[in-house]
Protein backbone atom coordinates (compact mmCIF):
# COMPACT_ATOMS: atom_id res chain seq x y z
CA UNK A 1 0.00 0.00 0.00
CA UNK A 2 0.98 3.64 -0.72
CA UNK A 3 1.84 5.65 2.28
CA UNK A 4 0.37 8.72 0.94
CA UNK A 5 -3.10 8.63 1.90
CA UNK A 6 -6.15 8.43 -1.21
CA UNK A 7 -8.89 9.99 1.17
CA UNK A 8 -7.57 12.66 3.78
CA UNK A 9 -10.69 14.18 6.07
CA UNK A 10 -9.55 16.75 8.61
CA UNK A 11 -12.14 18.45 10.99
CA UNK A 12 -15.31 17.04 9.20
CA UNK A 13 -18.33 18.81 10.75
CA UNK A 14 -21.63 18.70 10.13
CA UNK A 15 -24.39 20.49 12.06
CA UNK A 16 -27.93 20.38 11.22
CA UNK A 17 -31.10 23.21 11.81
CA UNK A 18 -33.78 21.09 13.27
CA UNK A 19 -35.73 23.86 14.73
CA UNK A 20 -39.03 25.27 14.40
CA UNK A 21 -40.86 27.27 12.08
CA UNK A 22 -39.76 30.79 12.25
CA UNK A 23 -43.45 31.93 13.08
CA UNK A 24 -43.36 28.93 15.92
CA UNK A 25 -40.14 29.96 17.23
CA UNK A 26 -41.62 34.11 17.98
CA UNK A 27 -44.99 33.19 19.36
CA UNK A 28 -43.22 30.82 21.91
CA UNK A 29 -40.12 32.08 22.36
CA UNK A 30 -37.73 29.56 21.43
CA UNK A 31 -34.32 29.58 20.19
CA UNK A 32 -32.84 27.85 17.04
CA UNK A 33 -31.85 24.30 17.34
CA UNK A 34 -28.67 23.04 16.24
CA UNK A 35 -28.41 19.10 15.48
CA UNK A 36 -24.27 18.78 16.07
CA UNK A 37 -24.58 14.79 13.78
CA UNK A 38 -20.76 15.43 12.97
CA UNK A 39 -18.18 17.34 14.98
CA UNK A 40 -14.59 17.62 14.56
CA UNK A 41 -13.68 13.91 12.65
CA UNK A 42 -10.21 13.62 11.41
CA UNK A 43 -9.03 10.48 9.63
CA UNK A 44 -6.75 8.87 6.73
CA UNK A 45 -7.15 6.14 4.41
CA UNK A 46 -4.04 4.78 2.06
CA UNK A 47 -4.81 2.89 -0.96
CA UNK A 48 -5.47 -0.57 -0.67
CA UNK A 49 -6.55 -0.40 2.71
CA UNK A 50 -10.34 -0.93 4.48
CA UNK A 51 -11.11 1.84 7.18
CA UNK A 52 -14.13 0.70 9.06
CA UNK A 53 -16.65 3.44 11.10
CA UNK A 54 -17.84 1.56 14.76
CA UNK A 55 -20.94 2.88 16.56
CA UNK A 56 -24.05 2.78 17.43
CA UNK A 57 -27.46 3.83 15.39
CA UNK A 58 -27.11 7.52 15.49
CA UNK A 59 -23.40 8.39 16.08
CA UNK A 60 -22.37 10.38 12.90
CA UNK A 61 -21.13 7.21 10.10
CA UNK A 62 -23.40 7.39 7.41
CA UNK A 63 -23.65 11.23 7.58
CA UNK A 64 -19.74 10.95 7.14
CA UNK A 65 -19.89 8.40 4.04
CA UNK A 66 -22.22 10.60 2.94
CA UNK A 67 -20.17 13.94 2.96
CA UNK A 68 -17.23 12.01 1.14
CA UNK A 69 -19.45 10.97 -1.27
CA UNK A 70 -20.43 14.56 -2.01
CA UNK A 71 -23.94 13.87 -0.99
CA UNK A 72 -24.06 16.45 1.40
CA UNK A 73 -21.97 19.15 2.06
CA UNK A 74 -20.10 19.74 4.98
CA UNK A 75 -20.71 22.86 7.87
CA UNK A 76 -16.93 22.56 8.32
CA UNK A 77 -13.57 20.66 7.57
CA UNK A 78 -11.28 19.70 5.09
CA UNK A 79 -11.80 16.39 2.58
CA UNK A 80 -8.77 15.76 0.32
CA UNK A 81 -8.81 12.87 -2.69
CA UNK A 82 -5.57 11.95 -3.64
CA UNK A 83 -4.04 15.43 -2.30
CA UNK A 84 -7.14 17.30 -3.84
CA UNK A 85 -9.70 19.62 -1.61
CA UNK A 86 -13.06 18.50 -2.55
CA UNK A 87 -14.98 19.72 0.34
CA UNK A 88 -16.71 21.81 -1.64
CA UNK A 89 -19.54 19.69 -3.45
CA UNK A 90 -20.80 21.16 -6.69
CA UNK A 91 -17.68 22.49 -7.27
CA UNK A 92 -15.05 22.23 -10.31
CA UNK A 93 -12.65 20.88 -8.04
CA UNK A 94 -14.57 17.45 -6.88
CA UNK A 95 -15.90 17.01 -10.71
CA UNK A 96 -12.35 15.25 -11.84
CA UNK A 97 -12.78 13.12 -9.19
CA UNK A 98 -16.43 12.10 -9.47
CA UNK A 99 -15.23 9.01 -11.58
CA UNK A 100 -12.70 7.51 -8.85
CA UNK A 101 -15.29 7.13 -6.14
CA UNK A 102 -18.28 4.53 -5.75
CA UNK A 103 -20.80 4.29 -2.94
CA UNK A 104 -22.35 0.44 -1.75
CA UNK A 105 -25.69 1.54 0.24
CA UNK A 106 -28.07 0.06 2.88
CA UNK A 107 -30.80 -1.10 1.21
CA UNK A 108 -30.42 -3.16 -1.94
CA UNK A 109 -34.16 -3.15 -2.43
CA UNK A 110 -34.44 1.02 -1.92
CA UNK A 111 -30.98 1.65 -4.23
CA UNK A 112 -32.16 -0.14 -7.21
CA UNK A 113 -34.44 2.14 -9.54
CA UNK A 114 -37.17 -0.67 -10.04
CA UNK A 115 -38.68 0.67 -13.76
CA UNK A 116 -35.48 -0.24 -15.10
CA UNK A 117 -33.74 -3.55 -15.99
CA UNK A 118 -30.41 -4.68 -14.48
CA UNK A 119 -28.35 -4.02 -17.50
CA UNK A 120 -29.60 -0.28 -17.53
CA UNK A 121 -28.84 0.18 -14.19
CA UNK A 122 -25.36 -1.30 -14.59
CA UNK A 123 -24.71 0.50 -17.45
CA UNK A 124 -25.64 3.90 -16.56
CA UNK A 125 -22.20 4.85 -14.65
CA UNK A 126 -20.71 3.72 -18.36
CA UNK A 127 -22.66 6.38 -20.17
CA UNK A 128 -22.69 9.28 -17.18
CA UNK A 129 -18.65 9.18 -17.48
CA UNK A 130 -18.74 8.39 -21.34
CA UNK A 131 -16.53 5.52 -20.34
CA UNK A 132 -18.13 3.82 -23.70
CA UNK A 133 -20.45 4.97 -26.04
CA UNK A 134 -20.97 1.35 -28.44
CA UNK A 135 -23.46 -0.54 -27.28
CA UNK A 136 -21.93 -3.55 -28.02
CA UNK A 137 -19.34 -2.54 -25.98
CA UNK A 138 -21.33 -1.41 -22.85
CA UNK A 139 -22.95 -4.84 -23.45
CA UNK A 140 -20.35 -6.60 -23.11
CA UNK A 141 -18.88 -4.63 -19.92
CA UNK A 142 -22.23 -5.34 -18.09
CA UNK A 143 -22.01 -8.75 -18.95
CA UNK A 144 -18.60 -9.04 -17.26
CA UNK A 145 -19.53 -7.10 -14.53
CA UNK A 146 -22.09 -9.63 -13.80
CA UNK A 147 -19.93 -12.38 -14.40
CA UNK A 148 -17.74 -10.66 -11.96
CA UNK A 149 -20.47 -10.61 -9.47
CA UNK A 150 -21.40 -14.43 -10.19
CA UNK A 151 -24.70 -13.83 -11.65
CA UNK A 152 -25.56 -14.62 -15.23
CA UNK A 153 -24.90 -12.43 -18.03
CA UNK A 154 -28.55 -12.83 -19.05
CA UNK A 155 -29.53 -11.11 -15.67
CA UNK A 156 -29.64 -8.20 -17.65
CA UNK A 157 -32.54 -7.97 -19.08
CA UNK A 158 -34.65 -8.97 -15.82
CA UNK A 159 -36.02 -5.90 -13.45
CA UNK A 160 -34.76 -5.91 -9.82
CA UNK A 161 -38.18 -7.03 -7.71
CA UNK A 162 -36.93 -10.51 -9.78
CA UNK A 163 -34.17 -11.38 -7.41
CA UNK A 164 -33.10 -11.99 -3.96
CA UNK A 165 -31.79 -9.35 -1.25
CA UNK A 166 -28.55 -10.97 -1.88
CA UNK A 167 -28.39 -10.97 -5.33
CA UNK A 168 -29.73 -7.35 -5.83
CA UNK A 169 -26.45 -6.75 -3.62
CA UNK A 170 -24.55 -8.21 -5.59
CA UNK A 171 -26.15 -5.93 -8.77
CA UNK A 172 -25.28 -3.04 -6.49
CA UNK A 173 -21.80 -3.98 -6.25
CA UNK A 174 -21.83 -4.44 -9.96
CA UNK A 175 -22.66 -0.60 -10.50
CA UNK A 176 -20.42 0.73 -7.90
CA UNK A 177 -17.64 -1.37 -9.97
CA UNK A 178 -19.09 -0.35 -13.15
CA UNK A 179 -17.30 3.54 -13.72
CA UNK A 180 -13.93 1.67 -12.84
CA UNK A 181 -13.81 3.49 -9.21
CA UNK A 182 -10.07 3.74 -6.72
CA UNK A 183 -12.13 4.56 -3.34
CA UNK A 184 -16.05 2.54 -2.48
CA UNK A 185 -17.93 3.72 0.34
CA UNK A 186 -20.00 0.90 1.79
CA UNK A 187 -22.54 2.17 4.03
CA UNK A 188 -23.72 -0.78 6.05
CA UNK A 189 -24.31 -3.30 2.80
CA UNK A 190 -24.76 -6.35 4.56
CA UNK A 191 -27.23 -5.06 7.49
CA UNK A 192 -30.27 -5.90 5.44
CA UNK A 193 -29.30 -9.67 4.48
CA UNK A 194 -29.45 -12.82 6.12
CA UNK A 195 -26.27 -14.18 8.15
CA UNK A 196 -25.57 -16.61 5.51
CA UNK A 197 -25.69 -13.87 2.44
CA UNK A 198 -23.66 -11.66 4.27
CA UNK A 199 -20.73 -13.84 4.61
CA UNK A 200 -20.81 -14.61 0.55
CA UNK A 201 -20.75 -10.75 0.13
CA UNK A 202 -18.69 -9.79 2.22
CA UNK A 203 -15.99 -12.67 0.34
CA UNK A 204 -16.72 -11.84 -2.67
CA UNK A 205 -16.18 -7.68 -1.81
CA UNK A 206 -12.57 -8.85 -0.44
CA UNK A 207 -11.85 -10.64 -3.50
CA UNK A 208 -12.64 -7.28 -5.67
CA UNK A 209 -10.53 -5.23 -3.21
CA UNK A 210 -7.54 -7.98 -3.74
CA UNK A 211 -8.52 -8.24 -7.83
CA UNK A 212 -9.13 -4.17 -8.43
CA UNK A 213 -6.84 -2.99 -5.82
CA UNK A 214 -9.97 -0.82 -4.16
CA UNK A 215 -9.91 0.98 -1.41
CA UNK A 216 -12.70 1.04 0.94
CA UNK A 217 -14.73 3.04 3.92
CA UNK A 218 -16.79 0.52 5.72
CA UNK A 219 -19.49 1.61 8.05
CA UNK A 220 -21.48 -1.04 10.28
CA UNK A 221 -22.72 -1.65 13.67
CA UNK A 222 -21.88 -4.94 13.49
CA UNK A 223 -18.76 -5.83 15.29
CA UNK A 224 -18.15 -9.77 13.81
CA UNK A 225 -18.37 -7.25 10.34
CA UNK A 226 -16.06 -5.39 10.93
CA UNK A 227 -13.02 -7.72 12.12
CA UNK A 228 -13.55 -9.49 9.29
CA UNK A 229 -13.12 -6.45 7.27
CA UNK A 230 -11.20 -3.81 8.19
CA UNK A 231 -7.52 -3.49 8.62
CA UNK A 232 -8.09 -0.31 10.91
CA UNK A 233 -10.95 0.98 13.01
CA UNK A 234 -12.32 3.98 13.55
CA UNK A 235 -14.94 4.17 16.79
CA UNK A 236 -17.63 6.98 16.67
CA UNK A 237 -19.82 8.42 19.64
CA UNK A 238 -22.03 11.07 19.49
CA UNK A 239 -20.87 12.64 16.19
CA UNK A 240 -16.63 12.22 17.00
CA UNK A 241 -14.19 9.42 16.77
CA UNK A 242 -13.01 8.56 20.38
CA UNK A 243 -10.58 5.52 18.99
CA UNK A 244 -8.55 4.73 16.22
CA UNK A 245 -6.48 1.87 15.72
CA UNK A 246 -5.60 -1.34 13.79
CA UNK A 247 -8.11 -4.01 13.46
CA UNK A 248 -6.00 -6.51 15.36
CA UNK A 249 -5.16 -4.27 18.33
CA UNK A 250 -8.80 -3.03 18.97
CA UNK A 251 -9.92 -6.66 19.28
CA UNK A 252 -6.83 -7.68 21.25
CA UNK A 253 -6.57 -4.18 23.82
CA UNK A 254 -9.15 -2.09 23.19
CA UNK A 255 -7.68 1.36 25.34
CA UNK A 256 -11.43 3.70 25.08
CA UNK A 257 -13.87 2.87 27.95
CA UNK A 258 -16.53 3.05 25.08
CA UNK A 259 -14.63 0.61 22.75
CA UNK A 260 -14.34 -1.85 25.86
CA UNK A 261 -18.18 -1.86 26.12
CA UNK A 262 -18.84 -2.06 22.55
CA UNK A 263 -17.01 -5.35 22.77
CA UNK A 264 -18.01 -6.29 25.74
CA UNK A 265 -21.48 -6.72 24.19
CA UNK A 266 -20.40 -9.09 21.40
CA UNK A 267 -21.23 -12.67 22.52
CA UNK A 268 -18.75 -14.71 23.96
CA UNK A 269 -19.12 -17.68 22.04
CA UNK A 270 -16.17 -19.55 23.20
CA UNK A 271 -17.36 -18.97 26.66
CA UNK A 272 -13.63 -17.90 28.36
CA UNK A 273 -15.78 -16.98 30.84
CA UNK A 274 -14.16 -13.04 31.17
CA UNK A 275 -16.21 -11.20 32.98
CA UNK A 276 -18.27 -8.47 31.39
CA UNK A 277 -19.73 -4.96 31.52
CA UNK A 278 -23.42 -4.11 29.55
CA UNK A 279 -23.24 -0.85 28.01
CA UNK A 280 -25.55 1.10 30.25
CA UNK A 281 -27.64 4.27 29.72
CA UNK A 282 -28.69 5.80 26.60
CA UNK A 283 -27.14 8.15 23.76
CA UNK A 284 -27.05 11.23 25.23
CA UNK A 285 -29.22 14.35 23.09
CA UNK A 286 -27.26 15.34 19.61
CA UNK A 287 -29.18 18.64 20.40
CA UNK A 288 -27.86 19.13 23.78
CA UNK A 289 -24.76 17.04 24.18
CA UNK A 290 -22.90 16.61 27.49
CA UNK A 291 -19.93 19.40 28.33
CA UNK A 292 -16.92 17.88 28.59
CA UNK A 293 -16.63 13.95 27.38
CA UNK A 294 -19.95 13.41 25.50
CA UNK A 295 -19.41 9.44 27.23
CA UNK A 296 -19.12 10.42 30.65
CA UNK A 297 -22.59 10.01 31.50
CA UNK A 298 -21.78 6.41 30.70
CA UNK A 299 -18.39 5.82 31.55
CA UNK A 300 -17.82 3.79 34.58
CA UNK A 301 -14.49 5.49 34.38
CA UNK A 302 -15.43 8.90 34.53
CA UNK A 303 -14.21 11.99 37.03
CA UNK A 304 -14.45 15.90 37.38
CA UNK A 305 -12.54 16.64 34.76
CA UNK A 306 -14.54 14.34 32.25
CA UNK A 307 -17.38 16.38 33.07
CA UNK A 308 -16.04 19.59 32.20
CA UNK A 309 -13.29 19.39 29.44
CA UNK A 310 -13.25 17.81 26.37
CA UNK A 311 -10.99 15.42 25.82
CA UNK A 312 -8.40 15.94 23.05
CA UNK A 313 -7.02 12.62 21.03
CA UNK A 314 -3.56 11.08 22.04
CA UNK A 315 -1.80 8.90 20.14
CA UNK A 316 -1.01 5.60 21.22
CA UNK A 317 0.69 2.67 19.32
CA UNK A 318 -0.77 2.61 15.72
CA UNK A 319 -3.48 4.77 16.29
CA UNK A 320 -5.01 7.33 18.96
CA UNK A 321 -7.57 7.43 21.57
CA UNK A 322 -9.42 10.76 22.95
CA UNK A 323 -10.15 9.92 26.67
CA UNK A 324 -9.05 11.60 29.96
CA UNK A 325 -8.24 8.47 31.74
CA UNK A 326 -5.86 6.78 29.01
CA UNK A 327 -4.34 10.08 28.66
CA UNK A 328 -3.86 10.39 32.91
CA UNK A 329 -3.02 6.45 32.87
CA UNK A 330 -6.06 5.62 34.76
CA UNK A 331 -6.48 2.66 32.16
Amino acid sequence: MSERPLIEVEGLTRYFDVSKPLLNRIVERLPKSTLRAVHQVSFSIVRGETFALVGESGCGKSTVARMLAGLIRPSGGAIRFDGADVTAVGSGGRAPHRRRLQMIFQDPYASLNPRWRVGDIIAEPILAFGLADDKAEIEERVSDLLRVVKLDPADRAKFPHEFSGGQRQRICIARALSNKPEFIICDEPTSALDVSVQAQILNLMRDLQDEFGLTYLFISHNLAVVRHMATRIGVMYLGKLCEVAPARQLFSAPRHPYTRLLLDAVPDISMTGKARRAITGEVPNPIDPPKGCAFHPRCPHAFDRCRSETPAPVATDGGEVACHAVAEGRI
